[in-house]
């Protein structure tokens, strides 16, 4: 018997023409990228008129609720998801409210500022990024007050984003951590820390090094790790001569690194 064969079988349409395989590809890919000018200017727009309708008491100015560039930072780490931005710089901007960000000041934080446990850096790294040092061995927590830790903190984040170069978006931190002792371990504060970049600044924290980590911090970075994240890719650790040699100058290099 002879064999028999759909029209489907043996008649095949030909392939697309290779440019308009290229051309449909393309609208793929222009179709999930990030909206730019007008678009971006109504996105920025919309945010600020949901805020201005859902959270008339949150304050208005620089990082308040009409601040575009603030608006326009959240929608970007956002992926442009209007409500997930309106969403998250709520809480941030209700967050610099009740913290009273905008009166913090190096007098206001003196008292544990200088102990030295943290401080902004005066020259950039070599990827022209603001430097924030922790001196980890000078933190205690059973002896300071954990409130005042919380606002040198953000004093300090403020501080180091008001130097941030043009087109620079994000800082590094550089945690010290020769001389730690369980005495210095606080659980708590790193919480906070975790907060303040994910929640009140995101993406502003481009890369974190931990520097000669002794034996007892690994415990408490195995508690950390998991609160990080996808965050935990920017962490390196590392010794001083790293630092030393791939992030300074001998001229730009950190006090506490010099030699």
């Amino acid at each position: 018997m002879a064999a028999t064969y759909s029209l489907r079988s043996i008649v095949r349409a030909p392939p697309p023409p290779r440019g308009l395989a290229v051309a449909r590809r393309a609208v793929r890919c222009c179709s999930s990228a990030a909206p730019t000018g007008a678009s971006t200017s109504k996105l920025v727009l919309e945010v600020k008129e949901r805020l201005q309708r859902e959270h008339p008491g949150l304050p208005t100015g620089t990082s308040g609720r009409d601040d575009d560039e603030m608006i326009l930072w959240f929608l970007k780490d956002r992926k442009f998801a209007v409500d997930e931005a309106v969403s998250k710089l709520a809480k941030a901007i209700k967050w610099r409210q009740d913290f009273h960000v905008s009166e913090l000041s190096e007098e206001s934080v003196k008292g544990l500022y200088q102990t030295g446990k943290a401080y902004v850096h005066d020259s950039f790294d070599i990827n022209g990024r603001p430097v924030l040092v922790v001196v980890a061995a000078k933190h205690f927590p059973s002896k300071q007050d954990p409130l005042e830790n919380e606002k040198l903190c953000a004093f300090l984040v403020e501080k180091a984003l008001r130097k941030l170069p043009t087109g620079t978006d994000n800082i590094l931190g550089i945690f010290d951590l020769r001389g730690f002792g369980v005495e210095n371990g606080d659980l708590q504060f790193l919480k906070f820390l975790i907060d303040v970049f994910y929640y009140y600044y995101p993406k502003r924290l481009g890369e974190v090094l931990f520097v000669d980590a002794p034996f007892v911090f690994q415990p408490m970075w195995q508690l950390v790790k998991p609160l990080l994240k996808q965050y935990a890719s920017l962490v390196r650790f590392c010794d001083a001569e790293t630092v030393r040699k791939e992030y300074f100058t001998e001229e730009t290099v950190p006090p506490d690194f010099r030699r």
